[in-house]
């Protein structure tokens, strides 16, 4: 994966083969928030700038800064599914949150 943290936010880099530098873009939020640098080390500090700036400007203008996840997540699934995953959170003695939480952290 190419993705970069920083104060929550995570960004998603791709190379431009074209103009050889490389670009990123805050993750998880509708604003858009972009940034480019030439090697790892300036990408590093733009996307740091970015999100200091993003969240600077929000404070100022008092739009809050769009926060890139919750912690919440709402899935829609099949009633079988859910079932399976109520008894496989139950078999390993968790919750259907601790047992879910687990799973989606080890996938790949």
């Amino acid at each position: 994966m190419n993705i970069m943290t920083y104060k929550g936010y995570a960004a998603d880099i791709q190379y431009d083969a074209e103009d050889r530098i490389f670009v990123g873009r805050l993750a998880g939020i509708t604003d858009i928030v972009t940034f480019h640098g030439e090697s790892v080390t300036e990408l590093e500090a733009e996307f740091q700038s970015a999100v200091d700036h993003y969240l600077a400007v929000s404070e100022k203008t008092g739009m809050p800064a769009q926060k890139p996840f919750t912690g919440e997540l709402r899935l829609n699934i099949p009633p079988d599914v859910h079932a399976h995953a109520v008894m496989m959170a139950e078999i390993h003695g968790k919750s259907l949150n601790q047992w879910a939480s687990e799973v989606l952290s080890n996938a790949h």
